[in-house]
């Protein structure tokens, strides 16, 4: 006598909502983070860009900005978290559990490292490469940045050129989208004098 077998469950959907760096889209899956898009123009463009991150594969998506009852209490709270780091208010998200698990040991290492970089400080990719355990892997560690699944949660702005250029940054926005961020953290950047570190603590 066969088993009845249970049901899939459906794919998780995309949450998207507005903030002050343009629309973002997250997605959660078994309690984690695993995609993350933001700087978008509309919550379709960002639910699009998710999708190419997403760890699994997209039902859909619902706008939390319009619905909030649409997500649970868990993302409807990191949303407000996402804004208001988006409106200035500093978060260093250190607590959000992020789905790392099926990845590479250097990837993942690179990742968790980036991870700790401080809220208004920076660290060049040969720098966090050596950081992370694999000293001269610099153009690696550039690879993984440009694949990051969680920006601004794992905080690949944060990672500049030995020069203190901005290089590149594959999220919404470029390179501009970049400055913008460092200048949001007061970790402001200028191609031949490198970061200009906080000099006050941030309230």
């Amino acid at each position: 006598m066969s088993q009845d077998r249970r049901p899939e469950p459906d794919p998780p959907p995309v949450y998207v909502f507005p903030s002050a760096l343009g629309w973002v889209a997250v997605q959660w899956h078994e309690r984690q983070l695993c995609a993350l898009a933001f700087g978008w123009s509309s919550g379709a463009e960002a639910a699009g860009a998710v999708e190419d991150l997403a760890c699994v594969p997209v039902s859909g998506w619902h706008d939390i900005g319009q619905n909030p009852n649409a997500a649970g209490d868990p993302v409807r709270r990191f949303a407000k978290r996402i804004q208001a780091y988006a409106a200035g208010r500093r978060d260093d998200f250190l607590d959000v559990p992020v789905a790392l698990d099926e990845t590479s040991v250097f990837r993942r290492g690179v990742l968790e490292e980036c991870r700790r970089i401080p809220y208004g400080q920076t660290l060049s990719y040969g720098e966090l490469a050596a950081k992370a355990g694999f000293s001269g892997a610099a153009r690696a560690v550039g690879t993984v940045m440009a694949g990051n699944p969680v920006p601004l949660v794992i905080p690949c702005h944060r990672v500049v050129g030995s020069t203190g250029a901005l290089r590149g940054y594959s999220g919404a926005g470029g390179v501009a989208m970049k400055q913008r961020l460092l200048e949001l953290e007061a970790a402001i950047h200028d191609a031949r004098t490198g970061p200009i570190k906080r000099s006050t603590p941030s309230t």
